[in-house]
């Protein structure tokens, strides 16, 4: 019989990596609620037009990268492609704008597109992303951006580097689109089959094509921050203003566009060169206008999301190397020390003591070299002789000192020397 594999851009997490994703998702939590931040859990799927509606139909997402099946009643349903629409669709239904405070929340778990797999980009891939309703002062936008910012140099993420852009508001870009199309349409030769396309459906994506001969070619286009208008150059100037105020650096980036149709004003992206082609960490902006799109009330509205597997890639191998340590091995071999050593297990565990036994084992030696193999601190050895006597040998595995202790009381006095150290 044929083995079956896993799908191709899929990934298992194996135990020996799991303590790096524990650490990132961790950190994530940890600087969220100390930021004010809520967790939300969403749906892994949802109706396509929530998507289809949110995100933009005329984007590389809806139109190739979703995963979009029938349920049985015909109902056209899609695997998540991101968090933001969902979140949103959730603060709608559960009429969340009548909150008299801002209402900011936090979300990890899996997405899906289907993507060409590459380093750091997969079809089902993990994002931590915040979003925050409710005011559209620039320090809103100061706060995502710093929370995200001080996330990833806590982690000491190499080389980052923030990038800022405005994409000001959607009467400033319909006045620039021509504008745009005018300089485009004079170097369409010279631009890829992609972003010819892309010049009918969604022309400032040409600008963060990645392909050379497009950067080339769109090298001295207009820039949208030459044609804002008084409110987003203001906007965005408070903004710059408040990440100069809070230590956070920056450069500007007026190619800096986003792939989804919702965002207005402030667009970032936090990028590594430890990355390759495919270099953002985490990215996002402000989108003003999704709240309302969706059905809701007009609701402002600011978030970020990164992509896991690419902090993942970048974590430093020291910061997770202790984190799925088990502390002690109990060694119990023979009749009462088997029986014994079951019990003791069980305290140890109760009390928060990590500690584990192979019970295919029925040396010492057996143990001892299972236990070596395990990577535990401390071995504590209970054979009947110890078992007889009321007592067990803790013996540190690294220095291989042995001392004897009172099997009464063990798991208290253990769990006090640790609470000491």
């Amino acid at each position: 019989m044929d083995m079956i594999k896993g799908i191709k851009g899929v990934k298992d997490i194996l135990p020996e990596e799991t303590p790096r994703w524990r650490l990132i998702e961790d950190a994530a939590r940890r600087w969220s609620l100390c930021y004010g931040y809520q967790e939300i859990r969403i749906p892994i799927f949802e109706l396509t037009a929530l998507f289809a509606r949110s995100i933009g139909a005329a984007t590389d997402i809806v139109e190739k990268e979703m995963y979009t099946f029938p349920d049985r009643d015909g109902t056209s349903l899609t695997l998540r492609p991101e968090g933001t629409a969902g979140t949103v669709r959730a603060f709608i239904e559960h009429n969340r704008a009548a909150n008299p405070l801002p209402q900011k929340y936090f979300y990890i778990g899996p997405m899906f597109r289907h993507e060409r797999p590459q380093a750091g980009r997969l079809r089902q891939f993990h994002q931590f992303g915040v979003e925050s309703f409710g005011t559209s002062d620039p320090r809103a936008d100061v706060e995502v951006i710093a929370l995200l910012w001080r996330l990833l140099s806590d982690l000491a993420l190499p080389d980052l580097t923030l990038e800022m852009n405005s994409l000001g508001s959607s009467g400033d870009r319909a006045a620039y689109t021509p504008i745009l199309l005018s300089f485009l349409s004079q170097r369409e030769s010279q631009l890829c089959a992609n972003c010819r396309r892309r010049m009918n459906t969604n022309p400032l994506r040409v600008l963060d094509c990645k392909v050379p001969e497009c950067r080339a070619a769109t090298e001295e286009a207009p820039q949208l921050t030459d044609h804002l208008s008084p409110e987003a150059r203001t906007h965005f100037d408070l903004v710059l203003a408040g990440l100069t105020a809070v230590g956070v650096p920056y450069r500007l980036n007026p190619r800096l566009v986003r792939g989804l149709d919702y965002y207005c004003l402030t667009s970032f992206e936090i990028t590594s060169t430890h990355l390759g082609a495919q270099n953002a960490v985490g990215a996002g902006g402000r989108y003003d206008g999704l709240v309302e799109t969706l059905g809701g009330p007009s609701v402002p509205a600011v978030g970020f999301a990164v992509g896991l597997e690419r902090v993942s890639l970048m974590l430093p191998e020291s910061s997770s190397s202790v984190l799925n340590e088990c502390l002690y091995y109990v060694a119990a071999f023979g009749e009462n020390g088997t029986r014994l050593g079951l019990v003791l297990l069980d305290e140890f565990r109760r009390i928060g003591l990590s500690s584990l036994c192979d019970y295919r084992a029925t040396t010492l030696k057996a143990h001892l070299r299972q236990a070596d193999r395990s990577q535990c601190r401390y071995a504590i050895l209970l054979g009947d002789d110890e078992a007889a006597r009321g007592s067990v040998i803790l013996r540190n595995l690294e220095s291989k000192a042995q001392e004897e202790l009172p099997l009464a009381g063990l798991s208290s006095l253990l769990k006090s020397r640790r609470s000491s150290q």
